[in-house]
């Protein structure tokens, strides 16, 4: 998995855009495919991260089916992580397979920020 920092300021996403409830503190948007084994995968770690920290909330969004959201930001693989702060800026952003440490480091970054 390769973290990346995003400029906040260029990209914030609301509960609409992703088809679900921002967390209070966090929001870990995963862009999923059906046929992706690794997405299962991240999808048991991300669900695993927003169950241990509060405030955090997980969102699985179908790629296949959301095609403008992703050719407007830009996601060319599944899985693909975007971790977004409480407003819904975009703090980090993950392609492949997250370790938990990596996750739970990049959350650090959103509820600081």
């Amino acid at each position: 998995m390769r973290v990346r920092e995003r400029d906040a300021a260029a990209v914030r996403l609301t509960a609409d855009e992703i088809g679900g409830p921002l967390g209070e503190r966090a929001t870990l948007v995963q862009f999923s495919s059906a046929f992706c084994a690794p997405c299962r995968a991240t999808r048991r770690t991300l669900a695993e991260v927003a169950a241990m920290v509060d405030g955090v909330t997980h969102v699985e969004i179908d790629a296949e089916r959301e095609l403008e959201l992703v050719r407007r930001l830009g996601i060319l693989k599944t899985p693909t992580v975007l971790v977004l702060d409480a407003a819904g800026s975009v703090v980090r952003r993950a392609a492949g397979l997250p370790r938990k440490a990596d996750v739970i480091a990049a959350l650090g970054t959103a509820v600081d920020a």
